[in-house]
């Protein structure tokens, strides 16, 4: 017999190797049979998945040894035996994980980059999926995409065995999804089946998906793992009611209360505890102090009457009142703002009791004081730099909170610090780590926010995404908590899961560890988005429980604390970006879900995918439902997901595209590429939507800037593009199409009655250009007509830009009908169809001709170009004169002179005037406008490698 390496032992195991295989020495194997079946696992079987783990931390163990191992970006900060205790590898590992590449292996769906192209069209639905399913609510998170939302992108991207990867993981529901795929409930199956029948898609492939997750927070994959852990539901119960019950017997006596008048005890629910503030005269008022606890309450006030002077108080103003006391974790004295216990709610003899805190309450709140806590409990500092922690210190919120542990109250930083110790020490540490995370931040700490609703309480919880010590709060009993949360969380463990098909890593989104070139089948991401949610910050008290911290140095958000701009940010999503380029297969596809209100973030995304390589073929809303507390109080707040989706182009039709560059081949090579990749048709019932991608503008933006990343001269111009588009392709409603998608769209056109304009925003010419074009298709009209309906547009209408006075867009953009030649087509066809005397009239008719006299309309293709040739020369002496003048900063401007003047400089590389020209126009600007920005990255790459 040949005695392994020594693995860690597991509850006294000692771990033994005979023929490949490891079994626990101090039991027999017939005992063991009869306790589990064995465990396979990367070619290893083993006794147990206690063995299991126990082999592989070994492995792990090693690998912290190696000093490179522990420089890969993201590497979080902990110590090897925080990151040892939170892993589970092979399958998850609270550092880059680095069996990643061997799990993968052995998918047997890693065909590589030689694998077959298959194109599909994307996903061209609006998807609405609520998040109060009980999986999604069982534990919180910053951000969350409903999963069963994510089944439909992946059912339609992928096969049963494919690899589907999230770089930006967050709690795993990518990996729930691709689960789920495999299993689903028979009611969600029916519901999709029947949503696949309406759209025309077929039948949905059902079948498991393999799922690669990754995050930068450890927190976040921690998350992810017990998501997708397939812990019997059975065991997770018994095993949760045991830690509880026991830490109930231990401290079971900080959450006793008296009967009010009887002798009786009873068991706090909750304590409301309010902050005080001064008067002017000295006096010391209560924040809220209800008169009557067991009457209506009252909701707090802003402006209060003081009770010695008379004087209205404005709490806004006015000054905190302060506590000093000793900090016997720091065992330092410490000044924060007063609070005070002024209402509990317990129950005695099984009915509820509503009342002030008795004089019981506050011996028993010295008692809890003067009680040692013996376990682990997070003192780190806050994230301190300088005198203040975080972009979410706020001065008056935060006075004296200095460190992790000041974010709860004394008594529940005993119970808390026990649960997670006897959840650290049992059977099934993740998944007990997973109940005592959901508990201990949202409803467990001081920042569990009150409500207050028609004279009731509402134990709404923490102020969603925010670090806020509110003034007034509720001290919740954890351990009646906790037994909720339990039944909450045993949805979790409900679902039927299949073990070994998600893979997670606790890495940056810029270094996917062991994810080899062209090993993915499809990518879903929900990343974040510039400065709206500070992800490290809102984890950091999670982590300092589990004791595993977030590298920030490698976190893509944009933040003062952390000195990123959204420069900063943006090249971190490149980076981000190019690695999912390198791992997805060619021919597959990427979705991004968005959420941001920021026109600037919206860009900075769009050109970090274009310089990774990907190309957009379609944008499309996702409703999650239940919306958050800044999107249902805040006016302008985003209310949906925006749904990127991108592909990555066949290596075929890059290597042709290479050698035809520069020539007006690889522009329309491009587009008939393009268009193999954009849908056919968008709708459902009597209505259809307008495809944005098949307009001619946007064709020949994705033209251009493929054109730009690939560093090749773009070979024609608007005018000669627009031309030829309609000399090569087929027309349909504003929308071009291959020859061999027509006959479907027609079909499918014929059978709805309204074709659905896009919704336009009217904030600069290009814009403003667009609204005109849409209403002059649907409605030649004259400019009297139309100069009302215009106007109303131009509220929202951008600061920088110059103002274009309507007619000089129309006459530069459109043809006007003089009346004396023939009707014009597009008229005639308006004229025809709406005015029932008027048809049947030839194109010459008098009467027709007069009622057509001096409408605007858009031209056909053959004379727009000559419109364009036009434009273009009068923007680009537009932008000379910008360049001529002197070199100060430009305060109001055309963007589209801009525009069509750095594309010129582009063609003649003339890069120095696109970077100087740039720099003299707002900085917001120039990052909102995804056209200058694009520009502006080549033209400064391009100098840099000069």
């Amino acid at each position: 017999m040949k005695v392994a390496k020594k693995a860690q032992p597991v509850n006294g195991d000692l771990f033994i190797e005979e023929s490949g295989q490891l079994r626990i020495a101090n039991k027999s194997v017939e005992q063991r049979a009869l306790e589990r079946p064995p465990v396979e696992c990367l070619g290893l079987t083993f006794e147990s998945e206690e063995a299991r783990r126990a082999y592989f931390l070994d492995k792990l163990r090693e690998k912290l040894g190696d000093p490179s191992f522990r420089n890969t970006p993201g590497f979080p900060k902990a110590d090897d035996d925080a990151i040892l205790r939170l892993s589970d590898p092979p399958y998850f590992t609270a550092c880059p994980n680095p069996f990643i590449g061997e799990l993968l292996q052995r998918t047997g769906s890693c065909v590589g980059a030689s694998g077959p192209a298959l194109i599909h069209k994307p996903f061209a639905f609006d998807v609405t999926e609520g998040k109060q399913d009980p999986v999604c609510m069982a534990h919180t998170y910053h951000t969350k995409v409903p999963y069963r939302a994510i089944v439909r992108y992946i059912l339609h991207y992928t096969k049963p065995g494919d690899v589907v990867l999230d770089s930006f993981s967050g709690t795993g529901m990518t990996g729930l999804a691709a689960q789920i795929c495999g299993a689903p409930d028979p009611d969600f199956r029916n519901t999709i089946e029947e949503e696949w029948r309406t759209a025309g898609f077929g039948a949905p492939t059902w079948g498991r998906r393999f799922a690669v997750l990754s995050d930068i927070s450890p927190f976040a994959t921690f998350l992810a793992h017990n998501f997708n852990a397939t812990l019997d539901v059975t065991t997770f119960e018994q095993e949760a009611q045991r830690i509880v019950a026991e830490t109930e017997k231990k401290y079971g006596w900080v959450y006793e209360t008296d009967g009010g008048r009887t002798a009786a005890r009873g068991s706090l629910q909750y304590v409301i505890w309010s902050e005080s503030i001064f008067c002017e005269c000295g006096r010391e008022i209560l924040f809220w102090d209800p008169p009557n606890p067991a009457g209506t309450l009252p909701e707090p006030e802003t402006v209060f009457k003081c009770p010695a002077c008379g004087a209205n108080v404005v709490k806004r103003s006015a000054q905190r009142a302060t506590t000093t006391f000793v900090d016997s974790v720091l065992n330092t004295p410490v000044t924060q703002n007063k609070q005070t216990p002024v209402f509990v709610e317990a129950r005695v003899d099984g009915a509820t009791l509503r009342k002030r805190p008795s004089a019981f309450d506050m011996q028993l709140f010295k008692k809890v004081e003067a009680e040692p806590i013996s376990n682990y409990v997070p003192m780190q500092p806050m994230m301190f730099k300088g005198a203040e922690w975080g972009d979410m210190f706020r001065a008056g919120y935060h006075f004296g909170i200095t460190h992790a542990h000041h974010f709860w109250t004394r008594r529940n930083l005993l119970v808390l610090s026990e649960l997670f110790e006897r959840a650290a020490k049992s059977m099934h540490p993740r998944e007990m780590l997973f109940l005592c995370t959901s508990l201990a931040v949202k409803t467990g700490s001081r920042m569990h926010n009150v409500g207050f609703k028609g004279g009731k309480i509402n134990l709404a919880g923490q102020i969603y995404n925010t670090l806020q010590l509110t003034s007034v709060s509720a001290e919740r009993n954890l351990l009646v908590l906790a037994r909720g949360k339990l039944e909450d969380i045993k949805s979790v463990f409900s679902i039927q899961k299949t073990p070994d098909s998600t893979f997670i890593s606790t890495n940056s989104a810029t270094a996917l560890l062991g994810l080899a070139d062209g090993s993915v089948d499809y990518v879903f991401i929900d990343p974040p988005f510039g400065d709206n949610i500070i992800y490290s910050e809102l984890s950091f008290l999670y982590e300092s429980w589990l004791r595993v911290f977030t590298d920030t140095n490698q976190e893509a958000i944009i933040s003062s604390e952390q000195s990123k701009g959204l420069p900063d940010y943006q090249a971190l999503m490149v980076r981000a970006f190019k690695e999912l380029f390198r791992v997805l297969k060619p021919a597959r596809w990427l979705t991004v879900a968005f959420h941001n209100s920021k026109n600037s973030v919206w860009n900075a995304i769009q050109e970090a995918l274009g310089q990774a390589g990907f190309v957009v073929a379609d944008v499309r809303t996702l409703d999650k439902g239940q919306g958050t507390y800044k999107q249902m109080t805040t006016a302008g707040a985003v209310k949906q997901d925006l749904v990127i989706s991108a592909y990555k182009p066949s290596d075929g039709f890059v290597r042709e595209f290479v050698l035809r560059s520069g020539t007006s081949d690889s522009a329309w090579q491009f587009v008939r590429e393009h268009m193999r990749y954009l849908p056919v048709f968008v709708g459902s019932g009597a209505n259809a939507a307008m495809i944005a991608e098949r307009q001619p503008f946007l064709l020949f933006d994705r033209m251009v800037a493929f054109h730009i990343r690939l560093g090749v001269a773009v070979p024609m111009g608007a005018s000669e593009f627009y031309a030829g588009l309609s000399q090569r392709f087929v027309e349909r409603d504003g929308m071009y199409f291959l020859s061999d998608q027509i006959a479907e769209y027609d079909r499918k056109r014929s059978a709805v009655t309204e074709l659905r304009q896009l919704d336009l925003f009217v904030s600069d010419e290009a814009s403003a250009v667009q609204w005109l074009r849409q209403h002059l298709q649907r409605k030649p009209q004259t400019f009297q007509e139309l100069q009302p309906q215009f106007m109303r547009e131009l509220q929202s209408w951008a600061k920088h830009e110059r103002t274009i006075e309507l007619r000089e867009m129309l006459e530069q953009n459109f043809l006007v009908y003089d009346g004396r030649e023939p009707v014009p087509t597009q008229v005639h066809s308006y004229l025809s169809s709406n005015y029932k005397e008027l048809r049947n009239r030839d194109k010459d008719d008098p009467e027709l001709r007069e009622k057509g006299k001096d409408r605007w309309y858009v031209p056909d293709p053959t004379k727009q170009s000559d419109l364009h040739k036009l434009r273009e020369r009068a923007l680009l002496r537009e932008f000379e004169e910008y360049k001529a003048s002197t070199p100060k900063k430009l305060r109001q401007f055309r963007t589209e002179a801009l525009r069509t003047g750095f594309k010129a400089a582009y063609d003649a590389r003339d890069y120095r005037t696109i970077v100087s020209i740039a720099k003299r126009i707002p900085e917001a600007v120039l990052q909102e406008d995804e056209k200058l920005l694009m520009y502006y990255d080549v033209a400064s790459m391009r100098l840099g490698e000069e």
